[in-house]
């Protein structure tokens, strides 16, 4: 079983909050809820139980139909269960509750009794659809559940080098020349396999990058089949597919037409809060007017999408070169590939960025021949000031765009950041990080 941060959340939950509200494990489908609610529950509790949704016997089902007298009830469904709850020491985990729309109305009654803890997971793309006949309990504890980041991938993978880095970022000296290829290299090993425990399972057997790119295809899958649930149509799934591709032409913002290959419509719109809110995507938006309030000045009718899991991102973007696979990560993991991969660090970026419980916000602005934009990928705010940041691959000698935003917002700016695969350096206030030291700045900030 992996280490993951969920089980600090839990733990937080468990012991301030858990005699008022059931936590409520939120994510993306595969990102290891279930797994964590229940080995949660055997190392935090004196007893579980965990009932599946997704697989559950019709004669569990019977038992919520009648709640009024939860003695009556506790006594059932340790019978049925075969396991015994004991007062204030045990822990009822409901999976995949969104299947079960009326069970999740009960937890009202179920925390207010007081004498069990309760733990529910959900894959919530499904759930505003199964909640327009219910009332939805305001005794929920949201813990948001990400694919496993870089540093749940290093301990993960035997690597525990994680803190030393963390103490090597404090002193603000270079890495060396060598350590920092290597870092690189292990951070586009990570790049390359993700955060879905299923595919870093796949890596820690030692299976080939073919193999493990058939487990995260296997997910890609499942998502699109979740995705057609819901919009019989296809473009929630178009929507989804186009990521990668409107990323790589550089453009300043996300374009549903360009996904549909049709005129966008409100149902269009509503597609697309389908899919913001299944998880499998993260959003930026650009802030027209930047300040320490970012999200008061986001244009919600002008944004970028990215892929929650990086891993995910790279098959996605190399998902019609099915007899290449070998090669092409053969390529990543030595920093050989030919094309312009800005964007597949910029997706790692975001996806490290919302992992720290930060929004995505970029900003745009015309240069002054009027024809083209300047372009900050990421805005921070700390220190009541901001912190714009720039994603690159390669290049670093060209950073225009971060140089003019500087110079233009100097009153607001607090740090400036370049983030890229070279070694720690700084070009005046322009700091510059490896980026597998992102989470170290954003700890910071």
């Amino acid at each position: 079983m992996f280490w993951r941060k969920a089980f600090n959340a839990l733990l937080e939950w468990k012991e301030n909050y858990s005699q008022e509200y059931a936590a409520m494990l939120e994510g993306a489908r595969r990102v290891g809820k279930s797994t964590i609610a229940e080995e949660f529950a055997k190392k935090n509790f004196k007893s579980y139980i965990k009932i599946d949704f997704a697989n559950v016997k019709e004669e569990i089902l019977e038992l919520f139909k009648d709640i009024a007298n939860l003695d009556i009830f506790f006594i059932r469904l340790q019978t049925v269960t075969g396991t015994t709850l004991y007062r204030n020491e045990s822990v009822i985990i409901f999976d995949e509750i969104q299947r079960q729309p009326l069970v999740r109305q009960a937890i009202k009654y179920l925390v207010a009794d007081g004498r069990y803890r309760y733990i529910e997971t959900g894959s919530l793309i499904r759930i505003k659809k199964n909640v327009q006949d219910i009332v939805i309990p305001s005794e929920e504890y949201f813990i948001q559940v990400y694919p496993m980041d870089y540093e749940e991938f290093m301990l993960a993978s035997g690597n525990d080098t994680y803190n030393v880095l963390r103490e090597l970022y404090k002193t603000g000296k270079p890495v060396g020349e060598q350590a920092n290829r290597k870092l690189m290299r292990d951070f586009r090993i990570y790049m390359a396999v993700g955060g879905m425990p299923q595919a870093v399972e796949a890596y820690i057997k030692g299976k080939n990058f073919e193999q493990i790119d058939k487990v995260k295809r296997s997910i890609l899958k499942l998502y699109e089949e979740d995705f057609y649930k819901i919009d019989k149509s296809g473009r929630l799934s178009k929507m989804f597919n186009s990521i990668p591709t409107q990323l790589s032409l550089n453009k300043k913002r996300y374009v549903i037409s360009n996904a549909t290959g049709k005129r966008t419509t409100a149902k269009d719109r509503e597609i697309l809060s389908e899919l913001i809110d299944s998880k499998t995507v993260l959003i930026s938006y650009n802030t027209t007017d930047p300040s320490i309030s970012l999200s008061a000045t986001a244009d919600e009718e002008s944004y970028k999408m990215y892929l929650s899991d990086t891993g995910l991102f790279t098959t996605l973007l190399f998902n019609s070169a099915d007899k290449l696979n070998t090669k092409i990560y053969a390529k990543l993991l030595s920093d050989k590939l030919d094309a312009n991969l800005g964007y597949l660090y910029e997706n790692a970026a975001a996806q490290m960025i919302s992992a720290s419980g930060n929004k995505l916000f970029y900003h745009t602005w015309k240069k002054a021949d009027k024809t083209h934009d300047y372009e900050i990928d990421f805005l921070l705010a700390s220190n009541a000031k901001l912190v714009p940041m720039e994603i690159k691959s390669s290049a670093v000698n060209t950073h225009k765009s971060i140089n003019e935003f500087a110079a233009k917002f100097s009153k607001k700016v607090y740090r400036q950041y370049l983030f890229s695969q070279k070694d720690v350096d700084n070009k005046g206030q322009l700091l510059y990080k490896p980026i597998y030291m992102l989470p170290f700045v954003l700890e910071e900030l």
